[in-house]
């Protein structure tokens, strides 16, 4: 097998391969929000986002207000110096599922008025590689006071969905590159190969050592001579 088959081979086997992906580029995928509001495994229902089209990044978000025992465990957190947790499953069009679990700070929660971005990482093949909550607004504090507390005012997430896409490193010329190699193998082989190099570069072999002897001998007769 030469080497245009053996390319050949490789770049059908990627094609094939490819195609087993059960996720296309531009499908559309739900994400289940769990959170937890207290320093325990326990997770509670966030809210649900949908997103219909991966390429345009357009969401839709759907959060209940929180209740007021709620709202007492999340204050309960931030006073604390605890983390805020996010459990996320992400259910793909075919029934697939895939969960991710992302934390923050409960005071940075607390000082964003329940304001938060959430960052969904999406690979060149349309998977979610990635889910994570932030706040936009830098915290005026490191610890949450009962002052800072007292100044939550919100008892609803605002979130914006953001999607980040991967991007694709260059993609070396393989297929040009076996080609060039074809050609000058053929042409070997059939010895049509120039050598379009200068005089010089093709014979400085022979004449660097008659020039060198010339020099000698040169030498030689002058200290005879003397």
């Amino acid at each position: 097998m030469n080497l245009k088959a053996e390319f050949a081979l490789c770049f059908l086997l990627g094609v094939v391969a490819s195609s087993w992906g059960f996720l296309e580029h531009d499908s559309w995928i739900t994400v289940e929000l769990l959170h937890s509001l207290a320093n325990s495994d326990s997770f509670s229902f966030r809210g649900n986002v949908t997103i219909p089209s991966l390429n345009s990044g357009l969401a839709n978000v759907e959060q209940p207000a929180l209740s007021n025992a709620e709202l007492d465990m999340l204050k309960k957190l931030a006073l604390q110096n605890e983390f805020y947790r996010l459990k996320a499953t992400v259910v793909y069009s075919n029934g697939a599922k895939a969960q991710f679990i992302t934390s923050n700070k409960a005071c940075r929660l607390l000082q964003a008025q329940l304001n938060d971005v959430l960052w969904v990482s999406l690979d060149p093949s349309g998977y979610v590689t990635g889910i994570t909550v932030s706040q936009d607004t830098a915290p005026a504090t490191v610890e949450c006071t009962q002052e800072d507390v007292s100044k939550l005012v919100e008892s609803q997430f605002s979130t914006d969905v953001l999607i980040r896409h991967a991007e694709l490193a260059p993609v070396p010329d393989t297929a040009g590159f076996i080609q060039k190699v074809e050609r000058e193998r053929e042409a070997r082989e059939r010895g049509e190969v120039r050598d379009n190099r200068g005089f010089f570069a093709k014979y400085w072999m022979y004449i660097v050592p008659v020039v060198l002897l010339v020099f000698i001998s040169g030498a030689t007769n002058q200290d005879g001579a003397k």
